[in-house]
């Protein structure tokens, strides 16, 4: 039996370009594994099922590496266990070097090997340095004055002056809280921020 994986990281990037890849090698559209997840690890619910159901001799057909994973060691485990362990064929579409049935001689394995060890690494190398990318962009984002999480809620008009009968302790945190129309939580938090700017002033 013939078998296509295919992985986008988000619900919102589009997996055509993998499924028309898989229809051209003619794989069954009821053996496509799709999957919405990242690739960091292979604790994804749909290509644990595919591996599951595949058998000796069958063939698993992939885009490219990246679309397996993109942790270089757990990659390396994957493909030891599929070809060693339960004897499925691999192969890559992006990569005729990667397909399994090809050179089966002890030539063919080494420099199969040798390829699926680079690529693997380049696979996480990326996803490192995307996420070094987004840290940075995170940091001059904040530097330029972009605010992250959820945007504060406005003050209400009557704040200064019911916090100042609150400090005064005319009036409880309870009653401040209700009559500045907010929750008591809110409340204190926001007092603990005027009374400590007022501490530094």
């Amino acid at each position: 039996m013939e078998y296509g994986y295919v992985r986008v990281s988000t619900k919102e990037q589009n997996e055509g370009r993998q499924l028309l890849a898989l229809k051209k090698v003619n794989v069954p559209e009821a053996n496509i594994y799709i999957e919405k997840q990242s690739g960091r690890d292979f604790n994804r619910p749909m290509y644990q099922c595919m591996v599951k159901k595949m058998k000796r001799d069958d063939l698993l057909y992939v885009k490219s590496i990246d679309r397996l994973g993109r942790n270089y060691e757990e990659i390396l485990e994957q493909w030891r266990m599929l070809t060693k362990e339960k004897g499925i064929d691999i192969a890559v579409l992006d990569m005729p070097l990667l397909d399994t049935r090809k050179g089966k001689d002890l030539l063919g394995t080494f420099l199969s090997d040798l390829v699926l060890q680079l690529l693997s690494f380049v696979a996480e190398n990326e996803r490192k340095n995307i996420k070094q990318r987004q840290r940075e962009g995170i940091e001059a984002a904040k530097m330029r004055g972009v605010q992250f999480g959820r945007p504060k809620t406005p003050l209400p008009d009557n704040f200064g002056q019911v916090y100042s009968r609150w400090i005064a302790k005319e009036i409880t945190g309870e009653e401040a809280a209700k009559q500045c129309n907010i929750t008591a939580a809110t409340f204190y938090r926001r007092a603990n921020k005027v009374k400590g700017k007022d501490a530094a002033e």
